[in-house]
């Protein structure tokens, strides 16, 4: 491909992912996560990118058809098919035997709840307040919950769709058993207004109120992370915006 451009989709210290052409690098550090990548895509019942070729710490994979459904700070263009789309393979994924290794544990992000909420107050980042708020709400997450297989990290920027179809769901790292509420929470952070859309594919059986815990949970476990890796957490639409709306419910 002698004319592809070199995109960069994302870059920190720990991992980066490339576009050359139709072709993603993804650069990942840890061997583990990226073991974990591999086996994910090739156990998950659903649309997911092809891998060409690995050569650690490298994985190369197609580009997906479509566009991401939407990207956090923006408004969504996807049709509510399409939002319902994603709902759908979303609950056959949570459907499917679960992955023969562990996800993160409710034990951990109590755990980290604690050090980061200690930090967004001492640092002031955040106003007491705002934090106090979104921990009660927050604590709804720490709920009894089935595991199911989850994906982990499904941002709006992971799941592709071209029309009202569903293409491919990227980035599967942080893939294990799971909280299914937290993938819901995740693909719906800061687009609220499409979860209806969301469960009209996904099932109406779902715990509200575990997704709004996951929005403020979610968020105030980035926000240092963001800030240390050069993102901005009160960019319009972001993590912040997201933690002012919980604290105004």
């Amino acid at each position: 491909m002698p004319d592809a451009e070199i995109e960069v989709i994302v870059a920190h210290r720990e991992r980066a992912t490339l576009r050359v052409g139709e072709v993603f690098l993804k650069i990942d550090a840890d061997q583990d996560r990226a073991d974990v990548e591999a086996e994910a895509m090739a156990l998950a019942p659903i649309p997911t990118p092809r891998v060409l070729w690995r050569r650690p710490p490298v994985l190369a994979l197609a580009a997906l058809p479509g566009t991401a459904l939407g990207r956090l700070g923006e408004p969504s263009s996807a049709s509510p098919a399409a939002w319902a789309a994603a709902g759908a393979a979303i609950r056959t994924l949570h459907e499917a035997p679960l992955p023969p290794w562990p996800g993160r544990s409710p034990e951990r992000a109590a755990t980290e709840l604690d050090a980061e909420c200690a930090w967004l107050v001492a640092s002031g980042v955040l106003p007491a307040d705002l934090v106090r708020r979104n921990r009660q709400v927050a604590e709804a997450a720490f709920r009894p919950w089935t595991p199911v297989f989850a994906h982990g990290d499904l941002q709006i920027t992971h799941v592709f769709v071209d029309g009202d179809e569903l293409t491919g769901v990227l980035d599967w790292s942080e893939a294990g058993r799971g909280d299914a509420m937290f993938d819901l929470a995740s693909l719906t952070l800061g687009h609220e207004e499409h979860l209806d859309d969301l469960l009209a594919g996904y099932g109406t059986d779902v715990d509200r109120d575990a997704i709004r815990a996951w929005w403020s949970l979610r968020s105030l476990l980035n926000i240092r992370w963001l800030t240390e890796h050069g993102f901005d957490p009160a960019a319009p639409g972001g993590e912040v915006d997201v933690l002012i709306a919980a604290a105004r419910d």
